[in-house]
C-alpha cells in the first residue's frame, strides 16, 4: 500500500501540502470554537451574538459547495446559454431571503428560545407533532444534499488526484466530522467565512484560466459552430424549459426554506448585522455565479463534446488545462467549498434529531447529555451519508434540486406564511407538508405533467392546503406569537 502512495505524493505534494495546511486551518478553528462553547445555545448558534460579515459570507459559503463549482458550472455544457438567468435568480432569492425572513426569524426565535428550524415551527404553531414532522422532513432532505456533495468531491479528487473515489470520501468524511463535532456552530461560520474567501478568489481563477484556453471571451460565439452547439444557444434547445425553471427554483429555494441556511439568521447579533449580511452575501453570489455559471459552455470549446456526465466537465478541465500551482490551488478551494456545506448540514442534522425528535421523547435531560448525544449523531449522520455516496442514486444537480424541492414544498407556506400571517395551526402545517410531498412524488403520473416541473405543483398547493387549514382550525399561536407578530407589524 505504501509503494502505491509514495508515486501520489510526489506527482501531486503541492496539493496535499495545501491539504494540510487547510487541515491544519480547520483544526485551530475547530479547537477555538471548542473554547467558546459554553451550553447548547453556543454550540447550534454561535450564541446568538455573530456579525454581518462572518455570517453573510457563510451564507453564501454554506450553499456554494462542489455542488455549485461542479455541479452547476457543468450544466452550461449540456443546457447552454439558458442557464445563465439561474445568475439573476439566485440573487433575487438571497435578497428575498435576508428581507423577507431573517429580520423576524432572527427576532422571534431569539424570544421562543429556538435554536433549531423544527422547533421554532413547533413552539410558532403550538404543535409537537409540527415539530417532529418537520425534524424528519429536515434528516431525509438533508441526507440527499449530502450525498450529492460527497459525490462532487468524491469525482473531483479521484479525477484529478488519482484517489479512488471511495477513498476521497472517506477521507473527506473523517476530516469533517471530526471539526464538525469539536467545534460546532463557531468553528462552522468562522471555516465558512475563510473558505468563502477561498472560493471566491478560485472562482475567478477558474473562469479565468478556461477561458485563456478556450481562446478569449469571444470564443462562446464560436461554440455555436460546434457538433450540436447551435442548441446551445436556443431558448429550450439545450433542454426542456419545465426542466429548467424546476431546478433553478428548488435548488435556490434553499435560500428561504433549507435549515442550514436558516440557521445563519438565528446567530445574527441585530437589525446592523442583517443588513450588512444581505449585502455580502448577495453581491458574492451575483460575483462568484456570473463566472462560475459560464463556464460550462467554454468547456466545449476546450474539451469537445465527448463528455457525458456534466459533473466531470469541471474536473477534466482541471487536469487538462491548469498548471499544478493554479490547479492545485482550485482543487483545495473546492474541497473547501465541500467542507463549508457538509459541517453545515451535518450539524442541523444532528442538532434536529436531538433536540426535535430524541428530546421530545424523552423530555428533561441535562444540557450537558444533550451536548455529548448532538456530537455522535454528528458521527453518525456522517458515517451513513458517506456509506450512500458511495453508490449515490443520482447526479449532482438532481439531488441537490430533489432536496431543495422538498424543503420548498413542506417549509415555503410554514416559514414565509408563519413569520407574516398571525393565522396557522398544527394541522395547517401537517397538511401543507402531506400535500406538499405527495405532489412531489405523483405529479410524474399525472398525465402531461412534463410541462410543468413538480416543485411548482408542489408549492403552490401545499400553500393552498396551509392557507386553507388555517381558516378552518383555531390558531396555534399563544399570547407571546401574537405579542410578536403585533410588534413586527409596527416595525
Amino acid at each position: 500500500m505504501i509503494a502505491a502512495v509514495l508515486p501520489n505524493l510526489r506527482e501531486y505534494w503541492l496539493v496535499h501540502t495545501l491539504l494540510v495546511v487547510y487541515t491544519i486551518v480547520l483544526a485551530h478553528h475547530a479547537w477555538t470554537g471548542n473554547r467558546k462553547t459554553k451550553g447548547l445555545a453556543d454550540y447550534y448558534v454561535g450564541g446568538r451574538q455573530m456579525g454581518g460579515w462572518v455570517i453573510g459570507l457563510s451564507f453564501f459559503a454554506t450553499y456554494a459547495s462542489t455542488n455549485s463549482f461542479v455541479g452547476f458550472s457543468g450544466m452550461t455544457y449540456e443546457w447552454g446559454l439558458p442557464w445563465m438567468l439561474f445568475v439573476p435568480t439566485a440573487v433575487g432569492f438571497s435578497l428575498f431571503a435576508w428581507i423577507v425572513v431573517a429580520p423576524r426569524l432572527r427576532r422571534f426565535t431569539a424570544e421562543m428560545g429556538s435554536l433549531t428550524l423544527p422547533d421554532f415551527i413547533g413552539f410558532r404553531f403550538g404543535s409537537t407533532a409540527a415539530r417532529v414532522c418537520a425534524a424528519l422532513i429536515v434528516i431525509v432532505a438533508s441526507l440527499f444534499y449530502m450525498t450529492a456533495v460527497f459525490k462532487g468531491i468524491g469525482n473531483l479528487l479521484e479525477t484529478f488526484l488519482e484517489i479512488r473515489y471511495a477513498v476521497s470520501i472517506m477521507i473527506v468524511f473523517f476530516i469533517v466530522m471530526l471539526y464538525t463535532m469539536i467545534g460546532g456552530f463557531i468553528s462552522v461560520v468562522k471555516t465558512d467565512a475563510v473558505q468563502g474567501v477561498v472560493m471566491i478568489v478560485a472562482a475567478f481563477l477558474l473562469f479565468g484560466g478556461t477561458v485563456q484556453a478556450a481562446g478569449g471571451l469571444g470564443a462562446i460565439l464560436e461554440v455555436r459552430d460546434q457538433p450540436g452547439g447551435e442548441a446551445l444557444f436556443t431558448w429550450g434547445g439545450g433542454v426542456a424549459i419545465p426542466l429548467l425553471l424546476g431546478t433553478m427554483v428548488s435548488s435556490l429555494v434553499k435560500f428561504v426554506v433549507e435549515p442550514r441556511q436558516l440557521s445563519r439568521f438565528f446567530a445574527l447579533e441585530g437589525d446592523r448585522a442583517i443588513r450588512t449580511g444581505m449585502i455580502v452575501s448577495s453581491v458574492t453570489f451575483a460575483a462568484v455565479f456570473s463566472v462560475l455559471i459560464p463556464i460550462g459552455m467554454y468547456a466545449r470549446r476546450v474539451l469537445g463534446d465527448g463528455i457525458t456526465d456534466t459533473d466531470l466537465v469541471v474536473p477534466t478541465l482541471l487536469t487538462e488545462v491548469f498548471g499544478s500551482g493554479t490547479g492545485a490551488f482550485l482543487v483545495v478551494a473546492m474541497v473547501a467549498a465541500a467542507m463549508s456545506s457538509l459541517d453545515s448540514v451535518l450539524l442541523v442534522m444532528a442538532s434536529t434529531m436531538e433536540r426535535d425528535v430524541v428530546s421530545v421523547l424523552r423530555p428533561g435531560r441535562a444540557e450537558k447529555a444533550e451536548m455529548a448525544w448532538t456530537k455522535l449523531w454528528v458521527a453518525l449522520f456522517a458515517l451513513i451519508t458517506a456509506v450512500i455516496a458511495l453508490n449515490p442514486p443520482g447526479g449532482i444537480v438532481e439531488l441537490t434540486a430533489f432536496s431543495g424541492a422538498v424543503y420548498g414544498a413542506c417549509f415555503f407556506p410554514t416559514i414565509v406564511l408563519g413569520l407574516h400571517w398571525s393565522r396557522g395551526s398544527g394541522a395547517s402545517v401537517l397538511t401543507s407538508f402531506a400535500v406538499g410531498i405527495f405532489v412531489l412524488v405523483a405529479w410524474p403520473y399525472v398525465p402531461g405533467s412534463e410541462i410543468l416541473h413538480e416543485v411548482f405543483p408542489a408549492m403552490i398547493l401545499s400553500t393552498l392546503a396551509y392557507v386553507g387549514m388555517s381558516f378552518v382550525t383555531a390558531d396555534g399561536a399563544d399570547e407571546g406569537v401574537r405579542t410578536l407578530m403585533a410588534e413586527a407589524s409596527r416595525r
